[in-house]
């Protein structure tokens, strides 16, 4: 066989080039060609810390640069810029300086990040308030065109590079850290980039905290036998939640009815709603399964990310499960600077005014004026007449204020920020709903129950129908209830208690996402008007009329779909213990046998793979 120099410059031409149709994604072949190769190099000096981490800086730039192509220069700057800021922040002793330096890097940071993120929102905003027609302009791709000499690049279009939410964060984080003295600044340039860009979890998390993994930069590289078989379960278990679970269902059913959801009947639109919070939720943290899979046969460990987040008994709980690497991260960094659950600030009071008067503006309906000015003139006379309520409230808005900017990390669109607030509400309310007795909470649903019945006859609206079932299941749950806590049953009925908080916690997050999935995976330019109307589409759809006697032959239709998400949701809601003994089980087999399991589970993926393979969800964020 003959050597042919074209053939061979062609593959190499493919191998380091960027094809934006083709990037490096964990459910490729490629992929794990490329970390087999990488894992090869590493292993030979593996703890020789600085060259392995310079080596693993570069890897994870190629990586990138295969994933994003020339939005790698815009994270070399995001790495330089923080490297030497945090050498110029740790030198500077007088508190005036230093917060000058922490101010202005921050600013550098998020100027980047709402650039390329939140242009066409905040060019919206100014043109429905100001009555302008100005439109967006890329000026690095202007720059590029300058440079080059034509016109190769689209000024008129900001792409959004990916994973660029993650890093920028993570280097806020280690400027934060410096700031703070949690961490002495990383004094080599290569130890810091591999810090910002490690590949396994650098375009879709977990947000990595400076003082967590800094330290193990310069720790020597350990891998035991049952740590192996951990990282290999991890790895196998997040493949199979990405592809079996996440990829099937939203391509067999999910996808289709959030395209045209009136298309479908409400019972499809309700199932497909119920669909996507487990396919966001197999998809988000299978990719983590993966990265922390990956991460931890180099010998590194990343922060768990999910905590069997549909277990959650309320929302707040629910926030302390899910993303749980973003949760710290603005509970540390936004929350508690605001005031936490100690006060609100003047920032607090900013944040929730400006937004609600956007949103004011914004709607131009005076509806939504009213329903405003309503809800603060209640939360100001309670403040007013009831001080033992006032610090409960005024911390309350730091928990608003960090569940609104959290729904706009998520994306530049209205829809993101409407789920953000949601959740929210949802969490202030359960603070109050928990202080009431059951008979005060039964009280309460009956009386929303007749107003939405009421609204049903005079104000025919689909959603005020979805709202008055929801309230008569909740309220035959708090009968239940009140029932068994008359006769003393209280204790021996807890499991279904909290079976029953399970399940209502679930029920509202899945809803709230109704607005989460429909902003997902658009055009900047079009995103908020397209998000509304198919959020507006599903909710007339299951708030409609339903032929009950259609769902039999529907569900037979997408038995394999339902079938998968049932046993999704069982695996899910299956008892922590049982899951551990099963990862330890796996780690502890012989290695023949974890081969032969691992082929066998290779093989079932395989005929789930389609034929274009999908990208994460959280890669657009």
């Amino acid at each position: 066989m003959t050597f042919n120099p074209e053939i061979a410059l062609d593959f190499l031409t493919k191998v380091f080039s960027f094809d934006k149709a083709h990037p490096l994604l964990f459910t490729q072949f490629y992929f794990w060609a490329f970390f087999a190769v990488v894992f090869a190099f590493f292993s030979m000096f593996r703890n020789k810390c600085l060259l392995r981490n310079s080596f693993l800086f570069f890897v994870s730039l190629f990586f990138y640069y295969k994933t994003s192509g020339l939005f790698i220069l815009i994270l070399i700057f995001i790495t330089l810029y923080n490297f030497f800021a945090g050498k110029w922040l740790h030198s500077r002793k007088r508190d005036g300086t230093r917060n000058f330096v922490l101010g202005l890097s921050v600013v550098v940071n998020l100027s980047l990040l709402f650039y390329f993120k939140y242009a066409y929102f905040l060019i919206d905003v100014i043109n429905d308030l100001l009555g302008l027609k100005l439109h967006v302009f890329d000026v690095f791709s202007w720059v590029g065109n300058q440079i080059t000499g034509d016109n190769r690049f689209s000024v008129d279009n900001i792409l959004l590079p990916v994973g660029i939410s993650f890093y920028t964060f993570q280097a806020i984080s280690y400027i934060m850290d410096v700031y703070r003295k949690r961490i002495e600044p990383v004094h080599n340039i290569f130890d810091f980039g591999f810090y910002v860009s490690f590949f396994p979890q650098l375009v879709a998390g977990p947000i990595v905290r400076a003082n967590e993994f800094i330290p193990q930069l310069h720790k020597k590289y350990f891998l035991s036998r049952d740590q192996f078989g951990i990282a290999v379960f991890w790895i196998m278990n997040g493949l199979v939640k990405k592809i079996v679970l996440s990829d099937y269902i939203a391509i067999n059913f999910i996808d289709r009815v959030f395209e045209q959801p009136l298309m479908y009947t409400g019972f499809e639109n309700l199932m497909a709603l119920f669909g996507y919070s487990l396919q966001v939720y197999a998809d988000f943290s299978g990719y983590t399964d993966i990265a922390i899979g990956v991460a931890m046969l180099m010998g590194f460990y990343l922060p768990k990310n999910f905590n069997s987040p549909y277990k959650a008994k309320n929302p707040g709980e629910f926030w302390k499960r899910w993303h749980m690497s973003l949760s710290r991260w603005l509970q540390d960094y936004l929350y508690i600077p605001l005031g936490g659950n100690r006060n609100a600030t003047f920032g607090s009071f900013c944040i929730i005014i400006m937004i609600a008067a956007i949103a004011v503006f914004l709607s131009n309906s005076l509806w939504v004026g009213v329903g405003v000015g309503i809800v603060a003139l209640i939360v100001g006379m309670v403040a007013i007449f009831k001080p033992e309520k006032r610090k409960k409230i005024t911390t309350n808005i730091n928990a608003m204020d960090t569940m609104l900017l959290g729904g706009l990390w998520h994306g530049a669109s209205w829809n993101f920020m409407i789920w953000g607030g949601l959740n929210g509400i949802g969490m202030i309310f359960y603070k109050f709903w928990r202080d009431w007795s059951v008979y005060g909470r039964t009280l309460f649903i009956i009386a929303v129950s007749f107003l939405l019945r009421v609204l049903c006859i005079y104000v025919p609206q689909p959603v005020f129908n979805m709202l008055f079932v929801w309230c008569l299941i909740v309220l035959a749950g708090n009968m239940l209830r009140m029932l068994y806590n008359l006769f003393g049953g209280k204790k021996a009925w807890q499991w279904l208690q909290d079976a029953w908080a399970i399940f209502q916690t679930f029920t509202f997050i899945t809803f709230t996402r109704l607005f989460f999935r429909s902003g997902s995976n658009l055009d900047p330019a079009v995103a908020n008007k397209t998000a509304w109307e198919t959020a507006q589409s599903m909710v007339n759809q299951m708030g409609g009329h339903w032929d009950l006697n259609m769902i039999p032959s529907i569900v037979f239709h997408y038995r394999n779909v339902f079938i998968l998400i049932v046993i999704g949701l069982i695996i899910h809601w299956l008892p922590d213990n049982f899951k551990r003994r099963y990862r330890i089980w796996f780690a502890k087999m012989p290695l023949p046998l974890m081969i032969v399991v691992c082929a066998i589970i290779v093989f079932v993926i395989y005929q789930f793979i389609t034929a274009d393979l999908q990208s994460f969800i959280y890669f657009q964020f």
